[in-house]
């Protein structure tokens, strides 16, 4: 469980180890023996959360019925507070672990509820479940958007429980990478030691799942050799009774058999086990923890674990609406540490130095720079725009915009073309005949037509007359074949 960190994790460690766990029989022959049966949740629970391995004699723990209602004298679960106990004396039984794993495994049970922070989950926030509001001191929530890409934490408890606004709210991206980068400057001193515990884990888990199989096998022996003395013992005369314990005899060796097939399966999925090259390989691995952590196959919730050993909280204060945060990291061991954070905004006036940006590109505008320009020089010194990326042209060229420097509507070359009243256009003229205008333009361009080019915004337009037209027209095809015109619209 310390390792695991839930009583999930314990039950899928235990089935998957083929680990049984005992049990008292309630019916039947075997009531009241020893009977070793398949993991289930709640007994892991009662095990966990039983004083008596912990050697403390606890009486009490159920609340006493009504005997006025016709209640049994004891109802409901447990009560795992011990405030609610009559009666608790320690060191009275032999103790499996001591009193204050006792209760540490009981703060992580609570810690596991879901208004608590938990175990570590699959989702990318790192700080999901430590992380506190510097305001309100409530915790706050984690929220992905667009698929999970987009992390945000917010604080929301007043919102929902009183309808009050929302108190603060912060991308997470830049405060996962601030505490980041805090955990790889803890961890790298401690490279060399992670590597050697690591290895030695990984051995301690490999004696542990031995010593499993040797007690198990050991059992399965010990059935097949007290089920051999029974009918062994058994008179010749008494069939019923040989007959049946020869049957459990055999029942007996068939589970062994079985334990011991599948102990060779075990043997033959084992891991080897580490070499000289191994370990220095994990030691070389271990010098480069930024490598490791922001490798593939390390995963979210083993990065918040990782997170959760050296820290305890942290707390984060938005000022205002403004761009600056504080973030006060509290370590494990009681070490406190106060940084600075920039985190992204929706708007440039949420800037805390908005009027000194638009007073230095309004500076730089008079001096004769354009938006190229105060845009490279603005990133020069150092400033961000209201998302946390340096400026572009097109920004700067906004802000002058909403400044009024530049003008939303600039002066235009007029698109209104002088004509005489005979011209029309190429699009008219194709329009009247109904001809393509690349003919038209054709003949223009080959010099067939009489036309007149003038400006027209920043284009040129061609004019011409409908009687010249009309005339290459005959002149080519004969007046029989000229094509109708269309009356104008």
């Amino acid at each position: 469980f310390e390792r695991r960190g839930s009583v999930h994790g314990v039950l899928r460690y235990l089935i998957d180890h083929g680990v049984a766990l005992p049990d008292r029989g309630r019916g039947g022959p075997a009531r009241g023996e020893v009977v070793w049966r398949r993991p289930h949740r709640g007994a892991i629970l009662n095990m966990l959360t039983s004083p008596t391995y912990a050697g403390a004699y606890v009486f009490g723990r159920r609340r006493a019925g009504d005997p006025c209602v016709g209640a049994r004298r004891r109802s409901g679960p447990p009560s795992r507070r011990q405030e609610d106990w009559r009666v608790l004396l320690p060191d009275r039984w032999p103790a499996y672990i001591s009193w204050s794993a006792y209760e540490e495994n009981q703060e992580r049970l609570s810690a596991n509820r879901s208004k608590h922070k938990g175990v570590p989950r699959g989702g990318p926030s790192l700080l999901a479940g430590i992380l506190f509001c510097g305001r309100c001191g409530h915790r706050m929530v984690t929220c992905y958007r667009n698929n999970g890409r987009d992390l945000r934490y917010e604080c929301t408890r007043d919102q929902i429980n009183h309808g009050a606004p929302r108190c603060q709210s912060l991308g997470g991206g830049a405060l996962d990478g601030l505490v980041t980068g805090l955990l790889l400057e803890v961890l790298r001193p401690s490279a060399i030691e992670v590597s050697l515990q690591l290895a030695e884990d990984v051995e301690l888990e490999r004696a542990r799942r031995h010593r499993q199989w040797a007690l198990r096998l050991e059992q399965a022996r010990y059935e097949v050799e007290r089920a051999e003395r029974q009918h062994d013992a058994v008179e010749p005369e008494n069939r019923l009774v040989a007959r049946t314990l020869e049957q459990r005899w055999e029942a007996a060796l068939a589970a062994e058999a079985g334990l011991r097939e599948e102990h060779a399966r075990f043997v033959a999925r084992e891991p080897p086990r580490l070499t000289a090259a191994d370990r220095e390989a994990i030691r070389a691995l271990a010098e480069d923890i930024p490598a490791l952590w922001r490798a593939a196959t390390a995963t979210a919730a083993e990065r918040k674990a990782i997170a959760r050993l050296l820290l305890e909280r942290v707390e984060v204060t938005v000022a205002g609406a403004s761009e600056n945060a504080e973030v006060v990291c509290r370590w494990a061991g009681g070490r406190h540490s106060r940084h600075a954070l920039v985190r992204s905004v929706r708007y440039t006036t949420q800037l805390s130095r908005h009027a000194e940006l638009l007073e230095r590109i309004r500076t730089a505008h008079a001096q004769g720079l354009r938006p190229p320009a105060i845009a490279r020089a603005l990133c020069a010194d150092g400033w961000r725009s209201a998302h946390g990326k340096g400026f572009t042209e097109g920004s700067v060229r906004a802000l002058l915009t909403r400044m009024g420097v530049l003008s939303t509507s600039p002066k235009r070359p007029s698109a209104v073309a002088v004509r005489h009243q005979d011209e029309l256009t190429v699009a008219e003229i194709a329009a009247r005949l109904n001809l393509p205008e690349g003919t038209v333009y054709n003949w223009l361009y080959k010099g067939r037509l009489p036309a007149r080019r003038v400006a027209a915004a920043w284009h040129t337009l061609w004019l011409l007359r409908l009687d010249d037209v009309e005339a290459l027209l005959r002149q080519r095809a004969g007046r029989s074949r000229l094509p109708p015109r269309r009356a104008p619209s």
